[in-house]
């Protein structure tokens, strides 16, 4: 019978340069067999609990398990059971498809024969059969990322570390990834996702945890932390910004939660959405503030972090850890 948790952090550490801390006492619980989010935007340590679990870099303080192995101590025992596709794609431009999945399948100590047929198998089961005598540098953005996916799965691990797998795709590749990322949950397979798509958390997160600044936030399935926020966003668009400023005030008393004003629009997270509505317009009229457009919608995962942290996903751009240098990928 699996182990409950594959992944088991506990108050972990990372500093740089001996000040800046990527990661504030950070700890988490991986469920087995699950898609496990880390959301956040860059500079919030995602990618650096990557590296740590992955044996890249190793806390300041704290511990972390993988599989039950401790990412100090057992380093070689975690990357046994360890897979990892990064934001960037890793393969080698210069090799066909097939060339490079062989390849990882002997740096595996697989046979020649069994990374032959282990690579012909994932370029199937990942649509790049046509393409597997391209080099790989022909490929678009989406077919490098699905050869760097089927990399990381050549000595099939239990676990996977997807760390923003889908920046720079197009929406369709998008969709194409994340039903390939569902089969393999399907299959068994525990997968630590970091994302600062909110959408792509929603659709594929069992258990999130956000961070900002190296300290989690929040934590929960994404049904928990939206129902912090109210049963509905109320959406009310003002033919003018100086407009937008003055409603607000008359508003904000129909949530438990400040107004947010952005350019002519102002939303609420209210309980009650259609009566709320009805008294938002109510009160507009009465200050003769002309309303150019209001709607109702359910409360989304960036209205959480708006709330959380006061700032969109999107709005930062520094990132998280030091560059590291390139190195060969283990699967």
């Amino acid at each position: 019978m699996p182990p409950e948790y594959a992944i088991e952090v506990d108050h972990v550490v990372r500093t740089f340069n001996d000040d800046f801390r990527a990661l504030d006492d950070v700890s988490l619980r991986v469920p087995t067999g699950q898609v496990f989010g880390l959301l956040g935007p860059n500079g919030s340590g995602k990618t650096t609990m990557v590296r740590i679990l992955s044996t890249i870099l190793k806390p300041s303080a704290g511990t972390a398990r993988v599989a039950g192995f401790d990412v100090v101590r057992q380093g070689d025992q975690v990357r046994r059971h360890v897979g990892l596709a990064g934001q960037f794609a890793t393969v080698d431009e210069n090799l066909t498809g097939f060339e490079n999945l062989r390849m990882i399948g002997r740096l595996n100590h697989l046979s020649s024969s069994d990374a032959s047929s282990r690579a012909r198998a994932l370029l199937s089961d990942f649509g790049l059969d046509d393409a597997a005598s391209r080099l790989a540098k022909t490929y678009s953005g989406g077919m490098r990322r699905r050869l760097d996916l089927a990399a990381a799965l050549v000595a099939r691990p239990p676990i996977l570390f997807l760390d923003e797998p889908t920046t720079g795709l197009d929406p369709q590749s998008r969709q194409d990834l994340w039903g390939i990322i569902e089969g393999l949950v399907e299959g068994g397979t525990t997968v630590l996702l970091t994302t600062q798509y909110l959408d792509e958390a929603d659709r594929l997160a069992k258990q999130l945890v956000v961070l900002d600044h190296g300290h989690v936030i929040a934590e929960g399935t994404s049904a928990e932390l939206k129902s912090r926020l109210g049963a509905t966003v109320l959406i009310v668009t003002l033919a003018s910004t100086d407009e937008a400023t003055r409603a607000a005030p008359l508003l904000s008393d129909l949530s438990s939660r400040p107004a947010r004003v952005e350019g002519t629009v102002v939303e609420l997270n209210v309980d009650q959405g259609p009566s709320n509505a009805v008294e938002a317009l109510r009160r507009l009229d009465a200050q003769r503030i002309n309303v150019a457009g209001l709607a109702l919608r359910e409360p989304s995962l960036d209205d959480v972090f708006l709330t959380l942290t006061g700032h969109r996903v999107d709005a930062e751009s520094a990132t998280d850890a030091p560059a590291l240098p390139a190195r060969k990928q283990r699967a």
